[in-house]
Order: structure tokens, then sequence, then C-alpha cells
């Protein structure tokens, strides 16, 4: 078994009980040089929201700075910009979705920053 492969089988309990309760899904995924957040229908059939480290306002924000996309800091500056974009479109409460990845680091700053901008969790 790859780590993929367990990865994604650590997500599967999250994401049947998000199914359960019916709300809005923070899900994230997390490259070695990207991370990527999107608030994701109760349904599960389409993405509202989105940000991550591709953006264009984000690279220009990161552009001085190194590592560009694969740091804490930039992970907090996409759960700042995903929680504006939700509270814009009148998402305000959302369940986490970490996809299998360990909180700690790049997620936990992102979940942090969306957090700190007023997304609830």
């Amino acid at each position: 078994m790859d780590k993929k492969i367990s990865r994604l089988r650590r997500a599967v309990p999250t994401r049947r009980k998000i199914t359960e309760l019916r709300v809005h899904r923070l899900s994230i995924f997390r490259s070695n040089q990207h991370i990527y957040a999107n608030i994701i229908a109760p349904e599960g059939d389409r993405v509202l929201v989105s940000a991550s480290t591709l953006e264009a306002e984000v690279r220009q924000q990161l552009a001085d700075k190194t590592g560009r996309g694969g740091n804490a800091a930039a992970a907090s500056l996409v759960g700042k910009r995903v929680a504006e974009k939700a509270k814009a479109a009148g998402i305000e409460l959302v369940a986490f979705d970490r996809s299998g990845f360990r909180y700690h680091g790049r997620v936990k700053a992102l979940a942090d920053a969306a957090r700190e901008a007023g997304l609830k969790f």
C-alpha cells in the first residue's frame, strides 16, 4: 500500500460523517509545491468557492518570498482568501475535510487562517 492510498483510506470516515451532516465541506489538497482549498456543496456535486497558490493574486503576494506556494505562509494566505470568498458567497459554516493529511504545518496554517477570517468549522 502506497502513501496516497493510505491517505485516501484515512479520508473516508471523515467524508462519510460530513455527508451525514449535510453541510458545506472545506476540502483541502496539499502537494509539494502548492495548496488548494475548495468549498463543496452539501450534495457533493459542485465546487462553490475555491482558492489556491496558483491564483494570480496569491502568486503576486508570494513573489518576493522563498518557497512560493509550498510553505505555511502561503497556506495561511489561501485560508484567508477562501474564507473571504465564502463569506461573499454567503457561506459561514463548513466542515473541515483535511483529506487524510495530518493536522499540522500547512494544513493547520490554512485552517487557522480561515477561522481568523470568519469561517466557522
